[in-house]
């Protein structure tokens, strides 16, 4: 499990402790990353336009392909999503 975001190093190790999350987080501030999965996007927030994250969750199997595409993620719960996504997928193989 992997984490992606254009924060410093810095900034990912405060977040990991603040919510004890265990996955490696990535770096990414020249946005190529999000940019070559397409969720490096234009935002409107209240009428202020600016680029960013659309906050998407990629599920990507063994052989390295994209299974499932989560978008518009929901932290709350999001987690459960996920793993009942894994074990279908698990099961599926």
């Amino acid at each position: 499990m992997l984490g992606v975001s254009p924060d410093d190093a810095e900034s990912h190790q405060k977040f990991k402790a603040k919510y004890g999350l265990p996955m490696t987080l990535l770096v990414d501030r020249d946005h190529a990353i999000a940019e070559a999965y397409g969720v490096w996007v234009e935002k409107n927030t209240f009428g202020v336009k600016r680029m960013g994250i659309a906050r998407t969750t990629f599920l990507v199997d063994p052989n390295g392909r994209v299974a499932r595409v989560f978008q518009k993620v929901d932290p709350s719960g999001h987690g459960d999503e996920v793993a009942q996504a894994v074990t279908d997928l698990q099961r599926a193989a």
